[in-house]
């Protein structure tokens, strides 16, 4: 899947974001560019002729609706889970992988085993959709059977991307992208403080 930055296609196997196969992206500072990393990819999925759920699993904030609209996402298509339990976070994880039902799954889980990573992988391999973890900058060291693990930086030329772990042949050189920030798709009111009658809210609230 293009990621919509040429320079990130070109150092990531396969020229995009891996589908069917996890991808972790690690933020020293959390908020500090993984949704602007990830909007462009999301918007193509949005274009598609028949476009399929896109699942955002716990996010730490709730979406901000105009954003995600000026950003070309369908909010037709986005379905927002929160869960009370962190079973109950991987168990949505799972379904909606296996599913085929989702497009894409963005997942914000602060605490997850090795085991619970491999299903999530076979999952994701049986749904062949984009499937994106963010997780916190603890974890950085601990083993993960993603094949994309991504550090993220704050810069001043925008976004340094490190490649953890990828396919392939390692590269240790950082990448950097012209990337604006901040970027508050996560950052707004919530979806009932909108007015009914915004078309962007009844969007949200369908």
């Amino acid at each position: 899947m293009p990621s919509g930055f040429a320079s990130l296609d070109r150092a990531l196997p396969g020229g995009g974001w891996p589908t069917g196969a996890l991808t972790e992206i690690h933020a020293t500072v959390p908020g500090t560019g993984e949704m602007q990393l990830m909007l462009p990819a999301l918007a193509a999925l949005s274009a598609m002729e028949r476009p399929h759920l896109q699942l955002w699993l716990a996010p730490p904030h709730t979406p901000f609706a105009p954003a995600l609209e000026r950003a070309n996402i369908d909010l037709r298509a986005l379905v927002l889970v929160r869960t009370g339990t962190r079973q109950a976070l991987l168990w949505a994880a799972e379904q909606a992988l296996r599913s085929g039902a989702c497009s894409a799954l963005l997942a914000w889980v602060p605490e997850i085993r090795y085991v619970e990573l491999k299903r999530l992988a076979v999952a994701a391999a049986q749904g062949a959709s984009l499937a994106v973890l963010f997780r916190p900058p603890g974890a950085l060291q601990e083993a993960s059977p993603a094949c994309l693990r991504l550090q993220l930086e704050p810069c001043t030329a925008g976004l340094q991307v490190h490649f953890l772990k990828r396919r392939g042949a390692p590269r240790a050189v950082p990448l950097t992208l012209p990337v604006d920030r901040p970027v508050h798709a996560l950052a707004g009111p919530a979806l009932s403080a909108l007015r009914p009658r915004d078309p962007v809210a009844r969007a949200c609230l369908a």
